[in-house]
């Protein structure tokens, strides 16, 4: 096995290409493995976080007549971008796709999608076979079921796939706070989608905001 570790591993947004695959109601309507509205938040999440880093984003969806189209939270984020329609389930076999990602010149590829064990899965394997960078983003994808889910994942650690969740990918993205051209968008990011910590940023600028109250003499 060849272990993934030393400050080259880590993602950088200048090498990354993001794939978003089939976050579609079909998909959403039978996600088991986690709560529907946290699978959107997160994958917007990850759109937002890839946008302002610069990271070029591809979409794609899998017959979208049928299956519906990609969630609004997602595509609002590129406005003017298309998105790839399949007919393939496995993302890595449309050659449009591939052909995508290959034109951004990135190496470090990172994935996430509805199925986890599907749509997720097959390209993820593949690529991998193929010599990619493999990264995927658990927390904005999902399954049909918690087994399905983290037995894709087991499946996928297997054949070389790094695993992450999209505010671990956005802070090694961000890697250093005095990267400040970044740092406003990332906070924005994590004050509309990190819960907590979105909170707490927001109280701890009202308390930086609050007037400390006179002494009484």
């Amino acid at each position: 096995m060849t272990f993934r570790n030393g400050l080259k591993s880590l993602l950088r947004p200048e090498d990354s290409v993001l794939v978003l695959i089939d976050h579609q109601p079909y998909q959403l309507a039978n996600l088991n493995s986690h709560d529907p509205h946290m699978a959107v938040n997160n994958a917007t999440a990850l759109a937002k976080a890839a946008k302002a880093f610069g990271v070029p984003t591809i979409l794609t969806s899998v017959i979208a007549e049928r299956g519906g189209l990609i969630f609004p939270q997602i595509t609002n984020v590129f406005p003017d971008q298309a998105v790839i329609d399949r007919t393939f389930i496995n993302t890595w076999e449309d050659p449009k796709v591939v052909d995508a990602v290959k034109a951004t010149g990135r190496k470090q590829l990172i994935i996430a999608g509805l199925w986890t064990e599907v749509c997720v899965a097959m390209p993820v394997i593949q690529a991998l076979g193929e010599g990619w960078d493999v990264t995927v983003i658990t927390d904005a994808s999902g399954g049909t079921s918690v087994e399905a889910h983290e037995v894709s994942i087991h499946r996928m650690i297997a054949a070389g796939a790094n695993m992450m969740t999209w505010l671990a990918l956005a802070a090694e993205w961000q890697r250093d706070w005095a990267r400040s051209e970044t740092v406003t968008a990332m906070t924005e990011v994590m004050k509309d989608h990190s819960a907590g910590s979105g909170i707490a940023y927001l109280w701890e600028q009202q308390l930086l905001n609050t007037p400390v109250p006179a002494t009484a003499r």
